[in-house]
């Protein structure tokens, strides 16, 4: 028996979204007040996520807390700008300079703070800047050192709100420390807390040549560490944040399955970046595809799903799906 499917959407996803060729963004850019107002456009779309400092900060969280209940949503996740800075250049949590290291750290503690007023369970942590881009330009050893203690110490700032570690091959750092689904769980493991786990943005996961239902069953089978979910999709060349289903439909349907299968109960959350399309359409359209690939679900029947796996026949597998899409 599947979970109900909750949908929430990064907030950004209403906004115009910049790349490094046009760096005001292809669109208008909307307040925050404007982008709360169009996520209540969003047909099914229940919840929305926050960037510390970009939307919520202290002196506007219980304003923002208002805002979005009175518009009949709720905050989903709060996630820290430790990257979005010039002074993140050279790392977060592993730079090499304490001070930004413990300034980082206090990003993420009032992230937390500012969840646990606005009644939002998680926190997302994504080492974006930790990482390098040369050989010979980074201490593995002791940046891992510095990524345990630091989320250590968040971790026990605030238990009861959870921080989700969001993996990443590459971006902007060459290579991130935290770049795929075994070196989440080997943080996880490391730091050891009851309110750490993981988060699987599929498009990251699909730059990192991974199988995303694989990722997500494994993240269970190790302790059930799949706190949060990033819905979008790629070509798998770079993270390009597209619609839900729109390269990988055949993939999205196997991840669809897994989630049901080892029990998520976490939002289905959408971080797309529509850079030419509009936002409310995007989310929309991304919406009513994990609603329809969860119903052809429905449609093949679980225990027929189960079978086939359990047969190991790809050919079997590429006849019920077939059946199913074409009938």
């Amino acid at each position: 028996m599947s979970n109900p499917l909750r949908f929430s959407a990064n907030i950004n996803t209403f906004n115009a979204c910049a790349d490094r060729y046009v760096l005001s963004g292809y669109g208008e850019r909307l307040t925050t007040d404007q982008l709360i107002e169009a996520a209540t456009q969003v047909p099914d779309l229940t919840g929305v996520e926050l960037v510390g400092m970009w939307h919520v900060d202290d002196g506007n969280v219980a304003q923002i807390g208002r805002q979005v209940r009175d518009a009949g949503l709720e905050v989903t996740c709060v996630t820290p700008d430790i990257w979005a800075s010039g002074k993140w250049g050279w790392g977060s949590f592993a730079a090499n300079d304490p001070t930004i290291r413990r300034a980082a750290i206090q990003e993420v503690k009032k992230s937390m703070e500012w969840a646990r007023q606005l009644n939002c369970e998680v926190v997302d942590l994504w080492f974006g800047q930790d990482g390098y881009d040369y050989p010979f330009q980074a201490d593995y050893l002791a940046a891992w050192d510095r990524l345990i203690a630091g989320t250590i110490e968040c971790a026990e700032h605030v238990p009861e709100v959870k921080l989700v570690l969001e993996y990443k091959p590459k971006e902007p750092r060459t290579h991130c420390f935290i770049a795929t689904v075994g070196k989440t769980l080997l943080l996880v493991e490391k730091v050891n807390r009851p309110n750490v786990g993981a988060m699987v943005d599929i498009g990251h996961a699909l730059m990192a040549y991974e199988n995303v239902a694989e990722s997500a069953a494994l993240l269970q089978y190790f302790g059930n560490k799949l706190f949060y979910m990033h819905f979008n999709d790629n070509w798998r060349l770079w993270d390009d944040d597209m619609t839900v289903g729109s390269v990988h439909t055949i993939e999205m349907l196997e991840l669809l399955y897994w989630l049901d299968r080892v029990g998520y109960a976490g939002w289905y959350a959408l971080d797309i970046f529509p850079y030419r399309e509009n936002g409310v359409r995007a989310a929309s359209e991304s919406i009513k595809w994990i609603q329809g690939l969860h119903g052809l679900l429905d449609k093949i029947g679980r225990a027929r799903i189960a079978q086939v796996i359990a047969s190991g026949d790809a050919m079997d597998a590429s006849a019920m799906i077939r059946e199913a899409l074409l009938g």
